[in-house]
């Protein structure tokens, strides 16, 4: 996959007008954006709509956890809009993602289209061991995120969101083809940077990737560098070389 269709940046802005600007630096750059809660809650669809009239594919990270017949319409909702792929929480259960799944299908054949692809949100990555304590999960965020992405898998979902510390797991105990996406990604320039404190389970592009990771989900670090497109433009180098790097090392196992 070309470095620039793995990245996918995270438009966690507080306006449209930023949330526009953005989109006119970086479509040239980067595979898709990323439209949460955040902006959604300002932008709405139409927003979503306009951003993928204009020829760019959109990931919208609303995380849906309801009742089953809650998320379905929600999954249909979100097909209908044309987004490439959406979140649900893993931990709604085997029930809950069935019906996306259905969902997403039914539009896919009644437009004619690509099916939109579900990813599940295992454990979030502002979340560490004592968090999951507090909420009454006795077991560590990787046993925790292996499980769910599991369970995920079982209910056919075309992946799952992971920390990137989880990723070369979940990779190991699921089927070809299973898509990981990992937020929590920063640049290795700026990975000691205190600024991005509430996200406690990070790694570099480049050990995302190795780990097994498709896409990287990177918000702050490019939204909120004075110069967008080259912060981009460095998180793509990385990427390049890692892979160029996971490449020479598959060659050399294989000679």
């Amino acid at each position: 996959m070309p470095a620039e269709n793995r990245l996918i940046v995270a438009l966690d802005v507080q306006t449209i007008a930023e949330a526009n600007k953005l989109v006119s630096q970086l479509k040239d750059l980067v595979g898709m954006f990323k439209v949460g809660s955040q902006l959604f809650a300002v932008a709405g669809p139409d927003f979503v709509r306009r951003t993928i009239d204009a020829g760019n594919r959109v990931f919208l990270d609303l995380k849906f956890h309801d009742i089953p017949y809650q998320v379905a319409a929600a999954a249909r909702h979100a097909a209908e809009l044309g987004v490439s792929l959406f979140t649900v929480h893993a931990s709604g259960g085997a029930e809950m993602m069935q019906r996306a799944v259905n969902s997403v299908s039914e539009v896919a054949q009644q437009k004619q289209t690509p099916r939109a692809r579900i990813v599940a949100v295992t454990v979030l990555t502002s979340m560490d061991a004592l968090t999951l304590t507090q909420i009454g999960i006795n077991e560590s965020p990787i046993d925790s995120a292996t499980r769910l992405a599991r369970l995920a898998e079982a209910s056919g979902v075309d992946g799952v969101v992971s920390s990137p510390r989880e990723a070369s797991t979940i990779r190991s105990v699921t089927r070809p083809g299973f898509l990981i996406v990992t937020p929590g990604i920063r640049p290795a320039s700026g990975l000691g940077e205190n600024r991005y404190e509430d996200q406690k389970r990070v790694a570099t592009p480049a050990l995302a990737l190795s780990a097994g990771a498709d896409y990287l989900v990177i918000g702050r670090p490019i939204t909120a560098s004075p110069d967008p497109v080259t912060a981009a433009q460095g998180i793509l180098d990385e990427i390049r070389s890692a892979s160029e790097n996971h490449t020479e090392q598959a060659t050399a196992q294989n000679v």
